[in-house]
């Protein structure tokens, strides 16, 4: 194997591993949103609640923590759209350069 292919090995490689950081980010923040609708359910009829800051408990209005986890499910929501947009050209990316390497490495000579 020439060294022009072992490089693209080495990328191939460091791809995949971005590729699984970005999935694992990505599934952190769906379980966070997941964590948000089940509070914004729970908070539903609801005039008062308590929200959890730092060690204690504080007594809150049900419309501002509504606000509150509305514009938290936003963010999160944006930020999973921007971490599918970067798993999918990794993906592209990586599928483009294992192809490249599988044909190196059929038409390259036996060692």
């Amino acid at each position: 194997m020439n060294a022009e292919t072992e490089n693209k090995l080495q990328r191939l490689q460091l791809l995949e591993q971005q590729g699984q950081h970005l999935s694992s980010q990505r599934q952190n923040f769906q379980l966070q949103l997941s964590e948000i609708n089940s509070a914004l359910t729970a908070l539903k009829g609801k005039k008062e609640a308590y929200k959890i800051v730092g060690n204690i408990m504080v007594l809150s209005k049900t419309e501002d923590l509504n606000k509150e986890l509305n514009k938290k499910f936003k963010v999160l929501s944006l930020q999973i759209s921007k971490l599918e947009e970067q798993e999918e050209k990794i993906t592209t990316k990586a599928q483009k350069l294992q192809k490249e390497v599988i044909k190196e490495m059929g038409d390259g000579p036996n060692e």
